[in-house]
C-alpha cells in the first residue's frame, strides 16, 4: 500500500472546515480523485447521486473516490446551495453557516489529488463512497485523526500545512485498511493484501522489483501450486500474476521517466530486465511509446512541486528513486 500511495504522488488540500447551525445544504460538483472528511461534532446527511442518503454523526468519517456530485445537508429535504459559492467566503480556514454556537456542526474535509499518470492504480479500486462509523472497529482511530486534523486547521502554527498533509495521508491509509477489511472485499491489489498467500506474493514483488520473478517462485511464496496460485491471484487482483508484475513495473517506470531520476539503462535493471532493448519492448507494449519518447513528452522541470510537498520542498522518494531502489541481481 505504501508503494502504491508513494507512486501516486499525493497532493493534499485541507479545508476549509464547515461550522453550521440551523437548516443548510451544500451541493458539491464532481471532482478528482479522493475526498476525505469527518464529523468532529454534530450530525448531518451525505447524499451522493445514485445512492440512498447516509446519516453522519460525531466521529464518523467518509471517503469519496472519483464521486459524482453530492450534497451535505442538515436534513435530506433542505434545498442545497452551490458549495463553491459558499466556500469562496471562507475566513481563517472556516466556512460558517448560521449564527455561532457551541453546539454547531463541525465538519473537517480534505481533497487528495494524485499524479494523473498512475492515479487509476487506486481510484479504479475505490467505490464512490466509504463510510466508517465511530463505533466500527477502525472508527475510534479515524475519529482521533479527524479531530487532530481539525485542530491543525484551526491554529496557525509553524509547519501546519506539512502536518495537515501527513495527517490526511495517514487518514487515507486507515480508510483504505477499513475498506479492505470489510466482508464486501474490494477487488485488485487492495483486496489481495488481506489474503495471506496472495498478499505475501504481492509484498515479495514490491520488495524486490528487480528480481526475475517466475510463476513457480510466487506460488511457492504463497504456499500454493502454480495453477491454484494463478487462479486465486486473478480472482482477487483481476489479472494474472505475471501481467500484474509487468503493469506494476511499467507504472514505476512511467513515474521515474517523467521525473527523470534514472537513465533508461538504469531503469531497465531496476525493473528486472536484462537489457535496455527488452525493457523498451515491454514498455512500448504497455504504454504505447518508447521510454525515450515518453520521457521527452512528460519530463517535468526539476523544481516542479505540482504533485510534491505542499511546503515547496521535494516530494517523497518513490519506489525507484536512486536512494531506495533495489539493485538488480
Amino acid at each position: 500500500m505504501a508503494d502504491a500511495i508513494g507512486l501516486l504522488r499525493p497532493h493534499t488540500v485541507i479545508g476549509p472546515s464547515l461550522r453550521a447551525t440551523g437548516e443548510w445544504a451544500l451541493r458539491f460538483d464532481t471532482f478528482l480523485h479522493v475526498r476525505i472528511g469527518g464529523l468532529v461534532r454534530g450530525a448531518c446527511w451525505l447524499m451522493l447521486d445514485g445512492h440512498e442518503p447516509v446519516p453522519l454523526r460525531e466521529g464518523d468519517t467518509f471517503m469519496l473516490g472519483n464521486p459524482p456530485p453530492y450534497v451535505l445537508a442538515s436534513t435530506p429535504d433542505a434545498r442545497p446551495l452551490p458549495a463553491e459559492r459558499v466556500w469562496a467566503g471562507a475566513e481563517d480556514g472556516f466556512v460558517r453557516i448560521g449564527p455561532e454556537s457551541e453546539d454547531d456542526l463541525y465538519l473537517c474535509v480534505g481533497h487528495i489529488a494524485f499524479d494523473d499518470r498512475n492515479a487509476a492504480l487506486l481510484t479504479d479500486l475505490l467505490p464512490p463512497l466509504v463510510i466508517v462509523h465511530a463505533g466500527d472497529p477502525h472508527g475510534g482511530r479515524l475519529a482521533q485523526l479527524i479531530d487532530h486534523l481539525a485542530t491543525e486547521v484551526g491554529v496557525s502554527a509553524a509547519g501546519g500545512p506539512l502536518v495537515q498533509n501527513h495527517l490526511a495521508q495517514i487518514l487515507l491509509v486507515h480508510m483504505l485498511r477499513a475498506h479492505a477489511g470489510r466482508t464486501d472485499r474490494p477487488t485488485g491489489w487492495l483486496g489481495a493484501l488481506n489474503e495471506d498467500g496472495i498478499g505475501a506474493a504481492l509484498r515479495a514483488v514490491h520488495a524486490d522489483l528487480a528480481h526475475s520473478w517466475s510463476l513457480r517462485e510466487l506460488a511457492e511464496i504463497s504456499h500454493m501450486s502454480r495453477s491454484a496460485f494463478a487462479q486465486a491471484f486473478k480472482s482477487h487482483v483481476g489479472i494474472p500474476p505475471l501481467e500484474y508484475l509487468i503493469q506494476w513495473r511499467m507504472s514505476l517506470a512511467r513515474d521515474a521517466l517523467a521525473r527523470d531520476t534514472l537513465s533508461i539503462s538504469e531503469l531497465a535493471r531496476a525493473t528486472g530486465y536484462l537489457s535496455e532493448s527488452a525493457f523498451s519492448t515491454a514498455f512500448r507494449r504497455v504504454v504505447g511509446s518508447s521510454p525515450a519518447q515518453f520521457r521527452n513528452r512528460t519530463r517535468q522541470p526539476a523544481r516542479s512541486t505540482a504533485h510534491g510537498n505542499p511546503e515547496g520542498g521535494p516530494g517523497p522518494a518513490g519506489p525507484l528513486s536512486p536512494a531506495t531502489r533495489t539493485p538488480a541481481r
